[in-house]
């Protein structure tokens, strides 16, 4: 009939999970791009575990290659990067955002896209259209330009080179809510990248609203903005404002899947 923890691994209410695993998760979690290397005292901090079981588990991840030794500190061992390089190859991004975008467009009723910045553009690179007979018309390949809508600002907002080229540039006004002043683009895309999203009305085409939320890959770096969009008459702000944590956890899971993590 095999133990009570076999039994329970076999089906009796689920398998539980380990829960040294569960310690060792928060001291690999600790680590970060701004702090890659910490002290057993700032891993005992961070995670909040005793200090005799952060220096016994930092001692076995050493030991089997997961933490190497960085002066009187840690940091992620080569093996760990081994295992990273591995579960990246041959990934493939639309792969992992069209069923994200699909959900996205169920959850909010409205289309949901991805965009990549091309240059000076922006350009849509997937696409999970609305099933309402009054939509935006969006698809594969459509262009606007950088400066114009939310995907525009959250691109810009966390690429900083590529704001400062476009704003020493004239800015393109397609509507009479397009943001044509460069010091008035400039604090948005900073507002953008301190709350984490942007929405936008009448900036690119009158009557349609449009909110977005950055994607990241593994070395923190911008991938693309993912996109609600639709009638204003059915995206009023404040509508907006309410998907805002839809969005983002989607975002989120787009950024997860892709092994990435949030610069910040």
């Amino acid at each position: 009939m095999g133990t009570a923890d076999e039994r329970r691994a076999d089906g009796e209410g689920g398998p539980r999970p380990l829960l040294v695993l569960g310690k060792i998760v928060d001291i690999l979690d600790a680590f970060t791009l701004h702090q890659p290397s910490l002290t057993l005292r700032e891993l005992q901090q961070k995670t909040g575990l005793p200090q005799s079981t952060v220096q016994r588990l930092v001692t076995n991840l050493v030991a089997h290659g997961f933490l190497d030794r960085a002066g009187d500190g840690f940091r992620l061992g080569v093996r760990m990067a081994y295992w990273g390089a591995a579960a990246g190859k041959d990934l493939d991004v639309l792969s992992v955002v069209n069923p994200v975008l699909k959900d996205l467009r169920d959850a909010t009723g409205e289309t949901a896209c991805f965009f990549r910045a091309e240059g000076h553009h922006r350009v849509c690179i997937a696409v999970a259209q609305t099933r309402h007979a009054l939509r935006r018309e969006m698809s594969v390949g459509k262009i606007a330009p950088i400066t114009v809508g939310s995907p525009g600002r959250v691109l810009l907002a966390w690429s900083p080179g590529l704001a400062e080229e476009v704003l020493r540039e004239d800015l393109p006004q397609l509507t009479e809510s397009t943001v044509t002043d460069r010091d008035e683009l400039r604090r948005l895309i900073k507002q953008t990248a301190a709350e984490g999203y942007a929405i936008t009305v009448g900036e690119r085409v009158d009557g349609a609203s449009g909110l977005a939320a950055p994607v990241f890959d593994s070395a923190a770096d911008l991938v693309g903005a993912l996109v609600v969009s639709g009638p204003t008459m059915r995206m009023p702000y404040e509508k907006c404002l309410d998907w805002v944590d839809v969005l983002v956890e989607h975002a989120e899971r787009i950024t997860r899947a892709l092994g990435g993590r949030h610069p910040g």
